[in-house]
C-alpha cells in the first residue's frame, strides 16, 4: 500500500482524542470515513473531525472502495464479526483492546488472518509509548539486576452510573458485551505490556468475584502468574473502593533494586537501587495511539514492523481467561 486510507467502525469516546485524530497526523495515512449505528452521531463526528464521509452501516464502510484499512473501535462483542468481514474484503484491521471477549474469539480472528493473508493489529499502544519503552529499557539494561517478580495493584472507585438507587451499568461491566468487567478492560493492557517486556506467561491462576453487587461482572480479581523466563508475578484488581483508596501502581523487583510505575494515571517512573533513587517523568503524547498507528502504517507500507499484532494481542485474552475461569466456583 502507498497511502493508508482508514475507516473507523464505532466512533465513540475512545476515538475522540486517543486515536481518531492520529490517523490524519501520521505520514501516508488519512481518515476517510467513520461509522456509527446512530447516523446523527456519525455525521456529527465526521463534521467535528473533518472526515469526508460517514455511514450508519458497518458493511457499507467495509465495502467502500476508497478505504483500504479499518479500525474497529466498537465494544468487544462485535470485534470478531467485523474483523472477519473486513479481512474477507481484503482490508487490514486495527482492533481496539481487548481484542475480543475471550481467547476463542481471538483465535478465530487470527485463523481468518492466516487464511486470507490479511494482517491484524491490536490497540495495545503502550508497546510504542516512550513512558513504557523507558521501563522496558531500564529492565533490559539490568539497572535493577535480575528481575525476581512483578507486583500489580489497581484499585478504582465505581463510576457514578454504577451506584445509586437506579444504577446504569456501562457496557464494560456487561460480560455479554465486554467478556468480563473492568478487569478485562484494564488488565488487558497490563498483561500485554508485561509480555512485551518479559516474554510469554506460561501459567496464570486466580480468583474472580463480585463483592459489591453493582453489576453482573466480577469487581475484584486476585492472580498469580509465571513467565517462561522464570519471573513470577502477582496482582490485585478491585473496582469498588472509595476515591481516597484509588491506586494504580506496578512494581518490578530485581536483585539490585526496584522500578515503580503507573499504567494509567501518573507519568513518573521511580528507580531505586543502592546508588539512590532516580525519577523519570515522561508524559503521554496528546493522541496516545499515534506512535503505534505510525508503526502500523509503516508495516502496511512495508517499511518496518508493528510491535502489536493479532498474535500478541490474543495473549492477554488467554491470560485473563486462565485467571478468571480458574477458580470461580470457590475452593
Amino acid at each position: 500500500m502507498d497511502q493508508i486510507k482508514w475507516g473507523i467502525i464505532g466512533c465513540g469516546n475512545v476515538t475522540e482524542v486517543k486515536s481518531g485524530p492520529a490517523f490524519n497526523k501520521v505520514e501516508n495515512s488519512s481518515l476517510v470515513a467513520v461509522m456509527r449505528r446512530d447516523g446523527e452521531k456519525a455525521a456529527d463526528y465526521a463534521s467535528r473531525h473533518q472526515v469526508p464521509k460517514w455511514y450508519d452501516n458497518a458493511d457499507d464502510l467495509i465495502n467502500d472502495p476508497e478505504i483500504n484499512a479499518i479500525y474497529i473501535a466498537t465494544p468487544p462483542d462485535a470485534h470478531e464479526d467485523l474483523a472477519i468481514k473486513a479481512m474477507l474484503a481484503g482490508k487490514p484491521v486495527y482492533i481496539e483492546k481487548p481484542m475480543a471477549r475471550d481467547a476463542a474469539e481471538c483465535d478465530r480472528i487470527n485463523a481468518m488472518s492466516m487464511k486470507t493473508g490479511v494482517p491484524v493489529f491490536v490497540a495495545y499502544y503502550r508497546r510504542a509509548l516512550d513512558y513504557f519503552l523507558k521501563v522496558k529499557e531500564l529492565i533490559d539494561q539490568k539497572v535493577i539486576g535480575d528481575v525476581r517478580f512483578v507486583d500489580i495493584c489497581l484499585q478504582w472507585q465505581p463510576y457514578d452510573e454504577e451506584v445509586g438507587e437506579n444504577p446504569k451499568p456501562r457496557w464494560r461491566v456487561d460480560p455479554e458485551i465486554s467478556g468480563g468487567g473492568h478487569f478485562h478492560d484494564l488488565a488487558s493492557h497490563q498483561f500485554d505490556f508485561l509480555e512485551y517486556v518479559f516474554g510469554p506467561v506460561k501459567y496464570a491462576t486466580g480468583i474472580a468475584r463480585n463483592q459489591a453487587g453493582l453489576y453482573e461482572a466480577d469487581d475484584i480479581v486476585m492472580a498469580n502468574f509465571e513467565f517462561e523466563s522464570g519471573v513470577l508475578g502477582k496482582g490485585s484488581w478491585c473496582y469498588t473502593v472509595n476515591k481516597e483508596q484509588r491506586e494504580d501502581q506496578a512494581q518490578i523487583i530485581g536483585s539490585k533494586g526496584r522500578i515503580t510505575f503507573s499504567y494509567f494515571e501518573k507519568f513518573d517512573i521511580k528507580v531505586e537501587t543502592e546508588a539512590g533513587t532516580e525519577v523519570f517523568n515522561i508524559p503521554y503524547p496528546q493522541h496516545v495511539q499515534q506512535p503505534l498507528i505510525n508503526l502500523i502504517v509503516k508495516e502496511l507500507r512495508g517499511e518496518s514492523k508493528s510491535p502489536s499484532s493479532g498474535t500478541t494481542g490474543a495473549r492477554s485474552n488467554l491470560i485473563m481467561d486462565w485467571i478468571t475461569k480458574a477458580n470461580n466456583s470457590g475452593f
